[in-house]
């Protein structure tokens, strides 16, 4: 989810939620078949991410998403029972 308050543009959103689906594909066979849920929580300020098809953006995204399925991969305990 990629709430307005936190990207203001939509090709910001839409930009970040590539992202998602690509890096979620690559951790499909690590991760249980399940709906996931990955959520904004901090905003991406235009003044730092000036363009929505900008390198840096969609290398601060892709960090955070790497690192947030890693660790979702590692502990698939996690999460089980929750609706």
């Amino acid at each position: 989810m990629v709430p307005k308050r936190w990207a203001k543009r939509a090709v910001t959103r839409n930009a970040i939620k590539r992202q998602i689906y690509s890096v979620s594909a690559q951790f499909a066979q690590q991760l249980r078949p399940r709906g996931h849920v990955v959520r904004l929580r901090a905003g991406f300020d235009r003044k730092e991410f000036i363009s929505a098809s900008s390198e840096l953006l969609k290398a601060a995204v892709r960090t955070e998403l790497l690192d947030l399925f890693a660790r979702a991969s590692a502990h698939p305990q996690l999460g089980v029972g929750r609706a």
